[in-house]
């Protein structure tokens, strides 16, 4: 199952496990906020632009790939408190 960090820079906050989704789950939360592929590394901090903002990882085993996702790392760039609420939302 996909995992979703939360890194925070500015508390040298290098990613803490929030979620663990199923597939399904993954594609609500991206519907909203949208991922963008990083590759097969997880991000280190203040080696890529704007990595000063707080921002989301989700992480693909590669068992866990679809013909939409691929092994690796998707960081999205949106709001952690309306992630967050997504992720909340998941449960009703």
């Amino acid at each position: 199952m996909p995992n979703l960090y939360f890194c925070q820079p500015h508390a040298k906050n290098q990613g803490m496990l929030r979620a663990v989704l199923s597939i399904k789950e993954c594609e609500r939360v991206v519907k909203e906020h949208p991922a963008t592929y990083i590759g097969e590394q997880f991000p280190a901090l203040g080696n890529s632009n704007g990595s000063a903002n707080d921002f989301a990882v989700i992480s693909f085993r590669a068992e866990e790939t679809t013909k939409a996702w691929r092994p690796g790392y998707y960081r999205l760039d949106s709001d952690l408190t309306k992630i967050n609420e997504a992720i909340l939302a998941l449960s009703r």
